[in-house]
């Protein structure tokens, strides 16, 4: 005979279903619900197996079908109140959590949102990341994060994680590395939405959100002309980038326009790392006629050519000019302030979200832009300001 802890009662004991694997008793005298130790379960080397309550667990206990547990706890009209408040007070008693990802599985949705992205190391995507969550979160969708850390190894494993996980729509921006887009294409054919910001291609039937990086590369070139720089170099990404390109072509465009020679040997496209700045910084302050002011792809990239001529005793902006591209926070204090071309993040990230929403809500199939494009904003610091003459 089993005894009540509590009341010590012995005829009035019954069993009233299973937590955590355990056979559950309630003392009908005192109302009181306990479990007995289970010398298999306590017993050394055994393993302790952790159950979670389940639909199978309710019925069980309330002497219902797992159907009518089912439609009690998501609120099905041919469900009575007295059935429904019954499986709503047992579900608490056992402290039943439903399991989302299975319900949301069923429905072919998982509710969770797919971002990859080529780094941390600069505040650019982290900011956008913030915009696209705020909008997502609102929407009760989840967002999952993944760095390729500019590998493209690492970029098509992510992707494969992400279909792993059954996503329901992928945000991505692509890394320096990407030439080859097979790993994009897959989302095509199963039918997940996809989007791609920033860094894009055009191999890849998706809309895609940027900024107008050739006008924002031909307004910092034309800023340095404007202020008394002639001997102006660029410093690029890697040509397969899109941005990469545009920027070059802006660049190109401001120096043609105001009759400014392009020296091809002042010219570089490369990596974004601040290693390989440091390697292109040094070879263009190193040239025996070296540039009066430099263009940069990015603002790590100039704050170490910055660095750099600052170490050299070559003083900014009277002997060099620097203009980046970002705005990234350090660039208001590092001296003398670097002037950058600043985009409009977390814009971008809330267009990226709302437009993965709209092709995973729609129902039909929706005829978004091939492409949105952002305008960027000019910011003067003290990098630039020199005077004509």
């Amino acid at each position: 005979m089993i005894a009540c802890p509590k009341c010590s009662e012995v005829g009035a004991i019954m069993k009233a279903g299973y937590v955590r694997n355990k056979q559950r008793y309630v003392c009908k005298d005192c109302n009181y619900f306990f479990t007995l130790s289970d010398p298999d379960q306590t017993a050394p080397g055994k393993k302790n197996r952790r159950h979670q309550t389940t639909i199978i667990d309710i019925a069980k206990s309330i002497g219902v079908s797992n159907s009518t547990v089912s439609r009690a706890l998501h609120g099905h009209a041919d469900i009575s109140p007295e059935t429904r408040q019954a499986v709503l007070e047992m579900a608490a008693q056992m402290d039943y959590q439903p399991n989302q990802l299975a319900y949301n599985l069923v429905k072919s949705r998982t509710n969770t949102i797919g971002m990859i992205v080529p780094e941390f190391t600069n505040s650019f995507f982290p900011n956008v990341i913030i915009g696209a969550h705020e909008i997502l979160t609102e929407a009760g969708y989840n967002l999952t994060i993944m760095q390729s850390n500019e590998s493209y190894q690492v970029e098509v494993s992510n992707t494969r994680t992400m279909l792993a996980n059954r996503i329901d729509g992928l945000l991505i921006s692509l890394t320096q590395e990407t030439n080859n887009y097979d790993h994009l294409q897959v989302f095509e054919k199963r039918g997940i939405p996809l989007v791609l910001f920033n860094r894009v291609c055009d191999h890849v039937e998706a809309p895609k959100v940027v900024v107008n990086d050739f006008d924002a590369a031909f307004t910092a070139v034309e800023h340095l002309i404007l202020n008394g720089y002639e001997r102006i170099a660029h410093l690029g990404g890697p040509l397969n980038l899109l941005v990469s390109r545009e920027r070059l072509r802006g660049y190109r465009a401001a120096m043609e326009k105001y009759g400014k020679r392009v020296e091809e040997n002042m010219v570089i496209q490369g990596m974004f790392s601040q290693q390989k700045a440091r390697i292109y910084g040094k070879y263009l302050l190193d040239l025996e006629n070296r540039p009066d002011a430099i263009f940069a792809v990015n603002d790590s990239s100039a704050i170490e050519i910055m660095l750099m001529a600052l170490e050299k005793g070559i003083r900014i902006p009277d002997e060099l000019g620097v203009v980046g591209f970002s705005d990234n926070p350090e660039s208001a204090y590092i001296g003398p302030g670097l002037t950058t071309i600043r985009q409009p993040t977390g814009e971008i990230g809330k267009t990226t979200a709302q437009w993965i929403l709209q092709l995973i809500d729609s129902e039909e199939e929706v005829n978004l832009p091939k492409q949105k494009v952002l305008k960027t904003e000019l910011v003067v610091r003290g990098s630039s300001r020199r005077s004509k003459g």
